[in-house]
């Protein structure tokens, strides 16, 4: 992670075919085409990647879980459930619906505690969205639990986690949708991209409308196709379609460099009896996107931190030198500063979180150390950060 950092001949002749024939739209000119389809053909790829039967592309990952919950019907008076550890278009898209994101504790896999989701559940809530956050997954059959139970839906957000496993079943089609993001640093990229992948017929069919203004598809002529909803415009461009392609076809490939760089890593550390490392859920596989781990304390890990940035090792601290990714330091959310004016739902929502006590993924977060794995590392410079890290930490801590 991430696929630019292996840009080669196979992107550069998808991209190539695009400026060739001059459609940089995913729809209509078929006569000019010469027979290219780079959105189709990315999304056919992805079906077969992860053995599913619809995939929708969509211009980011944002768009890919906003228009997730869209069609599945949620929108305002509605409660969908989110992690206190996230990326912010999480609850973005949330809003962007109508509806009420509400934010529960994580655990030690880094993702939401299914006690928490329980606790959360109310005559409101809609929808459940685990948050496979970097690399790794929620306890899955807890969560499908609860949703069977209380007739949710569960809806992935696989962003961060492409490639990853959870008994068997990749990430993204445990649930009855998931969201990837392709952006500019995920492991596979079309610079700026997202999909969504599902086995239900319904919300496929009701994706490939809503993702272009409700047009139906039907026929070869774009101007008289007829919209059975309204849309809206969140269409994924042919060139980055045409880099997407590549980098999909590709995507064995660099998870197979992920483990490796990630297996060296924490081969490395897991003999310092100072860190424990994240837990993955019996069953589970990563995606080797990340190397998370906990140290004894916030200022253990502050300390590590300012170490690992001096000597250019790169890693995240979410407690508290990250404004993305972590509630901590959502105040914008908190106090509802939207351009827009908030549902009356929304507010009280937005009113109760701002109250809310995040003690417990403060626990696990404060202690966290989050290390991006590279695919363009040489094995030489894998182990050379390997020691480093060991070196640092054990003279720190």
């Amino acid at each position: 992670m991430p696929g630019f950092e292996l840009f080669g001949e196979a992107e550069r002749k998808e991209v190539n075919d695009v400026l060739g024939n001059g459609v940089l739209m995913r729809y209509g000119f078929d006569a000019q085409r010469q027979g290219h389809w780079k959105a189709k053909s990315m999304e056919a790829e992805l079906c077969h990647q992860f053995d599913v039967k619809h995939a929708q592309l969509l211009s980011s990952g944002t768009a890919a879980v906003t228009a997730a919950l869209a069609v599945a019907g949620i929108g305002a008076g509605d409660e969908v459930i989110i992690p206190a550890f996230t990326f912010v278009a999480s609850f973005e898209a949330v809003l962007m619906t109508g509806a009420t994101p509400v934010l529960v504790d994580i655990d030690d896999t880094l993702t939401m505690a299914p006690k928490a989701v329980e606790n959360a559940i109310s005559v409101k809530t809609r929808a459940v969205m685990p948050v496979h956050m970097c690399g790794s997954m929620a306890d899955m059959d807890a969560l499908l639990s609860l949703c069977h139970k209380h007739g949710l839906l569960l809806i992935e957000d696989a962003c961060q986690a492409i490639g990853g496993k959870y008994k068997g079943r990749s990430l993204g089609t445990i649930g009855d949708m998931g969201c990837f993001s392709f952006d500019a640093v995920k492991t596979i990229t079309c610079g700026e991209g997202g999909g969504v992948i599902t086995n239900n017929d319904h919300y496929a069919k009701l994706l490939d409308h809503y993702t272009d203004h409700g047009h139906d598809h039907i026929g070869d002529n774009r101007g008289a196709e007829s919209h059975p909803i309204i849309g809206y415009n969140f269409r994924i461009s042919e060139l980055n379609s045409a880099v997407g392609l590549a980098q999909a076809r590709r995507l064995q490939e660099f998870l197979a460099l992920q483990k490796k760089h990630y297996t060296v890593l924490k081969d490395a550390l897991k003999f310092l009896p100072q860190l424990t490392f994240r837990r993955v859920p019996e069953g589970g596989e990563e995606s080797y996107a990340f190397l998370n781990f906990f140290l004894p304390s916030v200022d253990e890990a502050k300390t590590v931190m300012t170490q690992f940035n001096a000597q250019g090792i790169d890693a995240c601290f979410h407690y508290l030198e990250n404004n993305w990714h972590y509630v901590r330091a959502w105040e914008h959310l908190k106090e509802g500063r939207s351009v827009n004016n908030m549902n009356h739902s929304q507010k009280e929502g937005l009113a109760r979180l701002s109250k809310q006590n995040f003690h417990v993924s403060d626990h696990y977060i404060g202690r966290n150390i989050s290390c991006l794995i590279k695919i363009g590392w040489s094995l030489e410079e894998t182990e050379d950060r390997a020691r480093s890290m060991v070196r640092i930490i054990n003279s720190m801590i």
